[in-house]
Formats: C-alpha cells, structure tokens, sequence
C-alpha cells in the first residue's frame, strides 16, 4: 500500500525526516483509497511534539480533495483528551466527527476475562481492578486470588502498586493534596464539611478539588435514589473508581511491609477484610445484574433509574437505608437488600426490608434480595407466600 519514499535506506519501511512528511505522505494517499490512522496514547505524542495538534488541524483544513483519511487519536489521560483535543481552545476544536469515553467493563465482562476464575474471585478480581481490561488481564487463572494480589499490589516491582499515585501525577498539577482527599474519601468520610474538616483545606478548594476528581471519574458524587417526593439534600462524595477505591482502603497502611518484600503478612491483613469490603461492590454487581435483567426480560415492570437511597425513615424515628431501589415513575418501585456473607439470609433481611418501605406511597411493590450465601428455608418459604418476593443466589447471576 505504501509507496516508498525516494532517498530511504531502510528496505524494510519509508522513512520520513519528521512527523509532518509523514503526515502529508499519509493524507495524499487516503485520496485512493481509504486509509485508518490509529494514534494511541496521543498524550505522549504531543508531549513528545507539542505542534502535533496545529499539525493535524492544518493537515485537516487543507485535505487533498476526495481525501478518505480515517484518524482516530485515542489516550487515556482524560483531562489532556477534553482540554487539549476536544476544548475550545484546541486547534483540532470542532474537527472531530465524533467522540466516545470508554466506561470500565461491568463486572460480568471482567468475568470473561478470567474464566478459570472462581464466581467469588473473580467478584474479587473485578473489585480490585475496575472492570479496566489492562488489569483485568493481570487476575491470571493460573494464579490464585492470593498470588496475583501479592504478584500486582503487594510487590515492591508490582504492577499495581503505585499505578493510582502515578496515575494522579500524570492528570493533576497538585496530586498530593488530591491524595489526602481521596484517602479520606475511602476510609469513609463522605460529606464536604467532613473533608475539609479532616483534611486541613477549606471548603472552597475542597469542592475544586472534588470537582477536578469527579471530572476524572476517580470521584462520584451520590445522591439518596429520588423516590418519594422529599427533596435530595443529602449528597455524599464517594470513589467512583474499583481500582481507587480498593488500593487507597487497603495499600496506603501496608506501604511499609510490601516495600520489605512482606506480601505475605500484608495479604493476610487485605483478606481479614475483603468480605466486609466487597459488600459494597456486591451492590455494584446487583446493580448492574438488574439493568442487564430489565433490558433482557423487564419483569416485574421497566424501571427508569435506579440507585442506593438512605435518609430519615419517619415511621419508624431513625434513619434508615435500602441497598437497591428501582422505580417506574410513581406506580412500581423494586426495593433490593444485597447480602455479602458466609451464612444464609434469613426472614429477619426480608421483614426489615418490608418494613423500610412502608413509608413510600407506591400502589404496586416489589422486593428483591440477593446473597451470596444462599437463604434461610424460612425466608424461601416466606417469599413463596408473599407473591412479590424474589431471592437470587450469587451463583445464579453468573
């Protein structure tokens, strides 16, 4: 396909002087025939060559006619993406025919990457990498949970283990305080008073910092699921990103014993509270379960959102808070309990459930739970007596 250029020496390719022959070699012959130019990583192209973008908006403006040159530029550094190519003040600004973000796989496409796998490791696997395919590949089925922990998070060579502080460096001009932020954002502390409280800074560069992290997709502003006609005023801060949120809850405390080659001991403290830990993540899975459910076989009804809801539960003076709750305007809501333990669930789940709902006018009520362990044969026989009551088992889901 390629023509080699006149004075080359290297049989085995064309050689260009500099990137923009190269650049008009390519868009004169796109004008045959179609050609897809793939630049992956661009970030690193343009710190390599800042004129790349005045390069390619030029290139682009004064195409040869019939030109069927296909460029795509991809990177992974979101914040050089949107300001440096898609901002206004980009010279490629308003070239692009058009744009996708890349959201991370859910947890049942990290599943096929590691099939071998375990249903509870790879729950583990998709918790600890995010559902992003260059560290899902890591969760080797060959290795044990344990191993690839060690080998990835808990070695001093690791891949994963410094790969969330690296990655702040690269997008952020202050990562360390956006560090602190973010570490106490994972050991629990959720609400803007608190942070600024906690972490020394005030309220004003608090609320920017969060801003530039949710613009990132590390943080996620969460707000209780709009299901009664209460306004939502209790907004919390949380990580939106698996592989964030696992390595600032677990590594920053086992720093010291990694760096003296201790993976083993450190393991043993991430295990003592992996189940506590992938509660949360269990809800996550649930989650995506039920929109994959819906789309599928929407039964009990089609919801239009669905999401955590927590507040002031009037009927019963105390505040309360529902794993899972999927709604259908004002006529069905679906409320959800998700059960991340060793035992069985028991009718104890069901009947607080029930009764956390009381306080919701819907004509038509559903109740959903999940587990890992499995139920209780009261709770099964409960459910079977209500009609409205459905309990799946982990395993079942995958």
């Amino acid at each position: 396909m390629y023509k080699k250029p006149e004075g080359t020496r290297n049989s085995s390719g064309p050689v260009y002087k500099n990137f923009d022959d190269a650049l008009d070699f390519l868009f004169q012959e796109a004008r045959t025939s179609r050609l897809i130019l793939v630049i992956d990583e661009f970030p690193y192209l343009a710190k390599a060559w800042p004129g790349i973008s005045s390069a390619l908006q030029a290139k682009i403006d004064h195409r040869p006619p019939g030109c069927k040159l296909f460029l795509i530029l991809c990177g992974s550094s979101l914040s050089f993406m949107e300001n440096h190519v898609l901002g206004y003040q980009s010279p490629l600004y308003g070239r692009r025919t058009t744009q996708y973000k890349i959201q991370p796989m859910d947890f049942f496409e990290t599943a096929e990457f590691i099939p071998s796998m375990s249903r509870f490791d790879k729950a583990c696997a998709y918790a600890m990498s995010g559902g992003i395919p260059l560290y899902a590949v890591l969760f080797s089925g060959r290795r044990s949970l344990k191993e690839n922990v060690i080998a990835h998070f808990l070695s001093p060579s690791g891949f994963l283990f410094e790969e969330p502080e690296n990655l702040l460096k690269q997008e952020l001009r202050e990562p360390a305080s956006c560090n602190a932020l973010i570490r106490e954002i994972a050991s629990g502390t959720t609400r803007l008073g608190e942070l600024a409280s906690k972490t020394g800074f005030d309220t004003a560069r608090v609320s920017h910092m969060l801003k530039t992290l949710m613009d990132l997709g590390i943080v996620i502003k969460e707000s209780p699921a709009e299901i009664s006609l209460k306004t939502g005023r209790k907004a919390i801060y949380r990580i939106g990103d698996g592989l964030y949120q696992f390595w600032y809850c677990f590594i920053p405390p086992l720093i010291e014993l990694v760096q003296r080659n201790r993976g083993e001991e450190a393991w043993k403290i991430i295990e003592s509270g992996l189940s506590t830990y992938m509660g949360r993540i269990f809800e996550e899975i649930c989650k995506q379960f039920l929109w994959r459910e819906n789309a599928a076989d929407p039964r009990p009804f089609v919801f239009q959102s669905i999401g955590r809801w927590w507040g002031n539960d009037p009927l019963r003076k105390e505040e309360a808070e529902i794993d899972l709750v999927a709604f259908q305007g004002k006529e069905s809501a679906l409320f959800c309990e998700c059960k991340w333990k060793n035992e069985k669930t028991g009718t104890d789940v069901l009947n607080a459930l029930i009764a956390k709902s009381a306080q919701f006018n819907y004509a038509k009520k559903y109740y959903r739970i999940f587990s890992k362990s499995g139920f209780a044969a009261s709770c099964v026989k409960a459910a079977k007596e209500a009609g409205n009551v459905q309990l799946t088992i982990f395993d079942e889901m995958c």
